[in-house]
């Protein structure tokens, strides 16, 4: 597929509205923090999310507490160092499991919305010291492309309307609130930091406006 086709693909979606089109039954999934349940979801442009959660979110008296997880192939999966990622999807794991009652959306949006191909063509611009803003603006792309319909429409197909939210990230605060999700707190999932990320961690504080408390420093 040339790059053509990849750009005309890619403007098409952004003037579709994501929305669901389909959701699974839920199964359970054991995991080394405990057996979450766990439904997937699949939109109108073909994607498939999935949710995790402990709990009883549709009967809760309190805010649900939650984590909006966009898909990191590297980190996640691979263990890769250069973000915090991975750190933080285990981290609000844990932090589940010992609540006993909150949920993970694990969100389709690859390299903060631009996809793993542009995301590797962006690490490598990175390895030539852009960091992640930059690397991504000289490739034509936004820093963030990321959209939130969807989640918003994820928690109230589970019964979730108001969230205590494990992010560092004001904007998906600001967001998820626009899609009528009330977030009643914000909760500082602040984990990961080390010697291969801790320009990555900067980047998102000073250039895209990520609040740290440098707990780990």
């Amino acid at each position: 597929m040339n790059n053509t086709v990849l750009n005309d693909a890619e403007s098409l979606e952004k003037k579709i509205t994501p929305t669901i089109i389909e959701q699974s039954p839920a199964a359970k999934l054991p995991t080394p923090f405990g057996t979450f349940n766990i439904v997937s979801f699949k939109d109108n442009l073909l994607r498939e999310h999935a949710a995790i959660f402990m709990g009883d979110l549709k009967n809760s008296d309190s805010p649900v507490l939650a984590r909006i997880h966009s898909e990191c192939l590297t980190g996640d999966t691979l263990f890769s160092l250069k973000c915090d990622c991975g750190f933080q999807l285990e981290a609000a794991m844990r932090q589940i499991a010992e609540n006993k009652t909150g949920v993970i959306l694990y969100i389709r949006q690859e390299g903060r919305g631009i996809g793993l191909f542009n995301k590797i063509k962006a690490y490598n611009l990175q390895d030539q010291g852009l960091d992640t803003v930059d690397a991504n603006l000289r490739l034509g792309l936004p820093s963030d492309a990321r959209r939130y319909e969807i989640c918003a429409e994820i928690f109230k197909a589970l019964g979730v309307k108001q969230i205590n939210l494990l992010t560092n990230n004001p904007t998906k605060i600001h967001e998820i609130e626009k899609f009528g999700i009330e977030v009643k707190n914000r909760i500082a999932l602040e984990v990961g930091r080390n010697k291969f990320n801790t320009g990555y961690l900067d980047t998102k504080e000073f250039r895209m406006g990520h609040m740290f408390n440098h707990q780990q420093d």
